[in-house]
């Protein structure tokens, strides 16, 4: 499946679940968007707090899912073409060096 097609089953379930609806109670806004993909990136790194590996690989899948999901989100609401940017961002990188 593509970034394109996972960014449309996103909006499917978003859609489905009333939530971009005018009075919903949870607003996708891009800034409740980043504040909650920052929230999901938290929980990641909540799986490596005493440990240097994920003692549980279902529940850190589940963890990047959503933070996949609300990068998609927040990408596509934004008007970012997600593909365009990290392709773009590999050319500079190559060009860069690192200390």
């Amino acid at each position: 499946m593509t970034l394109a097609e996972l960014t449309d089953e996103m909006h499917r379930f978003v859609a489905a679940k009333g939530w971009y609806a005018p009075d919903s109670p949870r607003p996708q806004t891009p800034r409740n968007l980043a504040a909650s993909l920052a929230i999901e990136s938290a929980e990641v790194l909540e799986h490596f707090q005493w440990a240097d590996s994920a003692p549980d690989r279902a529940e850190l899948a589940s963890e990047l899912a959503d933070v996949t999901l609300y990068l998609l989100q927040l990408a596509s609401v934004s008007g970012v073409d997600l593909e365009k940017a990290v392709l773009d961002k590999l050319k500079v990188n190559y060009g860069r060096e690192w200390k």
